[in-house]
């Protein structure tokens, strides 16, 4: 059974930087495109970013330059590095797991930027 897990989340003043991790278990995930969707209060999830099994990227135009996916294959771990974080970026992260067509999601974890 794959389970996800996600960490990294907090309360970060305008202009900061946060790492949020993702850890797969349960199957090889190398396998898998991960990827991060937010969501904020009132609005739909959206994705954030994504990486495929060969080291692809792709990013939501809103974070291009300043969020940077990555993947670590023997830690089985999936990274969003976020920097420059604006209010609007508020929203709770989830980390998301894709293999022929089956989706995996995480719990979530609640990223607030804040003064």
């Amino acid at each position: 059974q794959v389970q996800l897990v996600e960490s990294g989340g907090g309360l970060v003043q305008p202009g900061g930087s946060l790492r949020l991790s993702c850890a797969l278990s349960g199957s090889i995930f190398s396998m898998y495109a991960m990827a991060w969707y937010r969501q904020a209060p009132g609005k739909q999830r959206e994705l954030v970013a994504g990486i495929t099994s060969a080291g692809s990227t792709n990013y939501v135009d809103s974070v291009k330059g300043r969020f940077t996916i990555s993947r670590d294959n023997a830690k089985n771990t999936v990274y969003l590095q976020m920097n420059v974080l604006k209010s609007e970026d508020t929203a709770v992260y989830y980390c998301n797991a894709k293999q022929l067509g089956v989706y995996y999601w995480g719990q979530g974890t609640q990223v607030t930027v804040s003064s």
